[in-house]
């Protein structure tokens, strides 16, 4: 679906102030396979989710940012199907974050949240169970398959004409090692972000998340326009 903002808004915390209400039902590397499978920490979930330079033409209205999650608030980006669901996909979340950015153009928008586990092995129930609440038509019906390459060691993306904004709108998640990465974009016009470019943005997401786990500062970004 896509929508402008991140369900959840927590204005004490600073994470998600952006004043949503809307949830988001939502190359240049990455393969299919991890190299490592580190657990990352809080500053290192800041540091894969793109900045303003990772992502060139598009203004951030959200810069990265992460937490780890506390009962009270849990991470408004996991949701899943049942309680047993979010217990296991939720719960195990040692830290959490999102970024978000504009085009003014055409009233696109685009964002990005990662979560974080302790191993390989949580992150891959927890992709599972995200995508069965993610993927297919909850974008929006009659929801078509995006190829979105080889990025991660598992991913999946979906594209629907009609969206939470009203416009085409798509939804990734890719899992990298320890991580689960989302991508939502949505629209209240009628040009949809092209399959190519969320290609893109999977790829570049998923060697950040890749770089972090291999103890690097994450570098990866789209070309400049």
């Amino acid at each position: 679906m896509g929508g402008k903002g991140f369900v959840g808004t927590r204005g004490s915390q600073g994470l998600l102030a952006a004043g949503a209400a809307v949830l988001l039902l939502a190359g240049c590397g990455g393969g299919g396979e991890d190299a490592k499978a580190a657990a990352l920490d809080n500053g290192q979930v800041a540091s894969v989710l793109p900045d303003a330079k990772a992502v060139p033409g598009w203004r951030n209205y959200m810069k990265p940012e992460a937490q780890k999650p506390v009962p009270e608030y849990p991470p408004s980006v996991c949701v899943a199907r049942t309680k047993e669901q979010r217990k296991t996909a939720c719960e195990p979340v040692t830290s959490w974050g999102v970024s978000a950015f504009s085009r003014k153009a055409d009233m696109t928008t685009l964002n990005f949240w990662a979560l974080a586990y302790k191993d390989e092995k949580a992150a891959d129930a927890a992709y599972d169970i995200l995508a069965e609440w993610y993927g297919g038509d909850r974008v929006g019906q009659n929801a078509e398959k995006v190829d979105l390459g080889s990025p991660g060691a598992e991913r999946e993306a979906n594209r629907a004409a009609v969206g939470t904004m009203a416009g085409p709108a798509t939804i990734a998640q890719i899992r990298v090692g320890t991580t689960v990465l989302g991508i939502s974009t949505g629209t209240t016009g009628k040009a949809v972000v092209p399959d190519k470019e969320v290609k893109a943005f999977a790829a570049m997401f998923a060697e950040r998340a890749q770089q972090a786990q291999n103890g690097e500062k994450p570098t990866a970004a789209l070309p400049g326009q």
